[in-house]
C-alpha cells in the first residue's frame, strides 16, 4: 500500500517529461533556429517577397570599436527597401557583444559565434537576417588575398570588419557599404546560387556565383581588394539589369 503514491508519482513524473519534449500541437518541438539554418540561397524567395514573410529584421551584431558607419546602415536600410517587397516593413537591430576571442576565424567559429550570439529568428510573418561584423580576419587570407565578407547560410553573413579597417583604401564607407551589399545579394541567390535564376547565363564562368558584368555590384571584383581602386573613388555599384531581372522573376522589386 506505501509504493502507490510513489508509483502515481513517478507515472505523474513521466507524464510531464512526456509533454516538455512535445510542441503545442502535439508533435515533437522544433528548433526555433531551423528557419535560419538552411543553404545559401535557398531563403531568397522569402527573403524578397511576400508571400510569406511580411516584414524582414536585419540584426547587425559586433563588438565595440568594429560597429559599421552609420552611413552603411542607412544606406543598407534604403537599399533593402527598394528591392524587397515587405509591407510591414523593414527593421535594423543592433547587438553589442563581447569581442569574441580566437581570431582569424574560421566559418565554424564564426557559426559558433552566430549560436552563441544571435537573438533575432524568423518568427511569423516576419524573416529575421543576422549580420556580424567581425572584430578579427577570415582563417582563409593569405599573404596575397583577403575576404572582406561571406555569406554563408540562408539568412546570415558575416562582414570581416577588421580587414575592411585595415585596408586603408581611401572611401572607407564605400568598400564597407558595397561588401554588405554584395553579400546580401548572395542571400538574394544572386548570382544563380540555387542553379534557378531566370538569366543563369550571366554567371561569371571563371567566378563561379558571381556576375560577368563589370559594373554589377555582384561582380567578383567589387569587393576584392586586388582589383579596389586605391583610393577608392566613386558609388556604390547598382545591380546590373539581369540581376535585378532575377531578383524581380522570386517577387522582388
Amino acid at each position: 500500500m506505501r509504493k502507490a503514491p510513489l508509483r502515481f508519482a513517478l507515472l505523474f513524473l513521466s507524464f510531464l517529461l512526456i509533454l516538455s519534449c512535445k510542441s503545442d500541437d502535439g508533435g515533437p518541438m522544433e528548433d526555433p533556429r531551423a528557419e535560419n539554418l538552411k543553404a545559401l540561397g535557398t531563403s531568397a524567395e522569402d527573403l524578397l517577397s511576400d508571400d510569406e514573410y511580411t516584414s524582414i529584421v536585419v540584426e547587425i551584431v559586433y563588438a565595440n570599436g568594429y560597429r559599421p558607419q552609420q552611413l552603411t546602415i542607412d544606406s543598407f536600410e534604403i537599399f533593402l527597401n527598394d528591392r524587397l517587397n515587405k509591407p510591414d516593413g523593414i527593421s535594423i537591430v543592433e547587438t553589442v557583444i563581447d569581442a569574441p576571442q580566437g581570431k582569424p576565424f574560421s566559418i565554424q567559429e564564426i557559426r559558433e559565434i552566430e549560436a552563441n550570439n544571435r537573438t533575432r529568428y524568423t518568427v511569423g510573418d516576419e524573416i529575421a537576417v543576422y549580420v556580424f561584423f567581425a572584430n578579427g580576419s577570415s582563417s582563409n587570407d593569405t599573404a596575397n588575398s583577403v575576404t572582406l565578407g561571406t555569406a554563408y547560410q540562408n539568412t546570415s553573413i558575416v562582414i570581416y570588419e577588421e580587414t575592411i579597417q585595415n585596408l586603408n583604401l581611401g572611401d572607407f564607407f564605400l568598400v564597407e557599404a558595397t561588401t554588405l551589399r554584395h553579400e546580401f545579394g548572395h542571400l538574394l541567390g544572386l548570382v544563380n546560387i540555387q542553379g534557378d535564376d531566370i538569366h543563369s547565363d550571366h554567371e561569371d564562368p571563371d567566378n563561379n556565383k558571381h556576375c560577368v558584368v563589370e559594373e554589377c555590384l555582384m561582380y567578383f571584383a567589387s569587393t576584392n581588394p586586388g582589383t579596389i581602386p586605391n583610393p577608392v573613388k566613386g558609388d556604390i555599384p547598382p545591380l546590373d539589369e539581369l540581376c535585378l531581372a532575377d531578383l524581380q522573376a522570386k517577387g522582388g522589386k
